[in-house]
């Protein structure tokens, strides 16, 4: 079975190279109209240009597709606006947001000044945030919507010289989990990605030998799937170098000591409290916490 795209309305941010470049030419690839979004700046975020979005529009038109472009800061409330008018201007709708723009201030924490730490916050969570912000009443309207979200394995397990990249990569699924609660109603769906990918962000972090295994194009059918019709809600899914596994946040059973428990107690029990088997679970909303703690609670008094 073929994902069909077509008639649907893509915007991609940060799609004028990389991994956004290869989620618009395959979204373009399979029917839709692309709305292909890139401030053009470097590395760190500064400096801009929409030379980056033409070129990738002119790939697309030069096969056949049909995408605009758009070179918004997906931090900037008006040029946010301007790029969902944009979308709704020539298109009428918009049925997929790829939230893929993000930059990088890497240092060790002792060195990292805090105007470092809230920029790549403020892009990759905020620049998250808001694009969704502006799209989710038109997704509601039409009762359809996709959205993904791109976090990393830095936000998931952590990686030395990045608190503040790791941060908003941990902060956009902690968005996710509960607009996925919200938006269920309105066949809105949200998703996570975490790449693994040779781009301009990882270059100088891998071996030079991994560029021709780990090209980008083979990060997009995770995303492709993830925003398609039927994709799921609420998962993290990992792709890198033609792999693909699905990460989650999972609790262990955990342990009743007692409404008189110390500090000791705990240290005492640590061992079969954090003793990750067969009786962990990933919870899919907070409620579910509180359910476990007291099925636990009435096991052990008996009731």
């Amino acid at each position: 079975m073929k994902l069909d795209f077509t008639d649907k309305v893509v915007i991609v941010t940060g799609a004028g190279g990389g991994l956004g470049r290869c989620h618009a030419l395959d979204f373009a690839k399979r029917g839709a109209k692309v709305i292909v979004n890139d401030l053009g700046g470097t590395l760190d975020g500064s400096g801009g240009s929409s030379d980056a979005a033409e070129a990738v529009v002119a790939e697309i038109k030069a096969a056949g597709g049909e995408a605009i472009a758009n070179g918004s800061s997906v931090t900037d409330d008006t040029g946010v606006a301007n790029m969902v008018s944009q979308a709704m201007d020539a298109y009428g709708r918009i049925d997929v947001l790829v939230n893929n723009a993000g930059v990088l201030r890497d240092k060790s924490f002792a060195k990292m000044e805090i105007s470092d730490f809230s920029f790549v916050v403020d892009v990759h969570l905020f620049g998250t945030l808001k694009p969704t912000k502006a799209v989710w009443p038109i997704m509601k309207e039409q009762g359809y919507g996709r959205i993904m979200v791109t976090t990393s394995s830095s936000g998931l397990y952590g990686n030395f010289g990045q608190s503040n990249y790791g941060a908003a990569k941990m902060g956009v699924v902690g968005f996710i989990n509960t607009l996925k609660l919200e938006g269920a109603k309105d066949n809105i769906h949200l998703n996570a990605l975490a790449p693994v990918a040779w781009t301009r962000m990882t270059s100088e972090l891998m071996a030079p030998e991994m560029e021709e295994r780990l090209q980008p194009d083979l990060v997009t059918p995770a995303v492709v799937f993830m925003c398609s019709e039927g994709a799921p809600t609420g998962q993290i899914i990992c792709a890198g170098a033609g792999v693909f596994a699905a990460a989650a946040i999972i609790e262990t059973r955990g342990k009743y000591i007692g409404k008189n428990a110390s500090a000791e107690d705990v240290a005492e029990n640590w061992a079969e409290i954090s003793q990750i088997n067969d009786q962990a679970e990933a919870l899919t909303h907070g409620g579910e916490q509180s359910r476990r703690f007291f099925e636990l609670i009435q096991a052990a008094e008996g009731k």
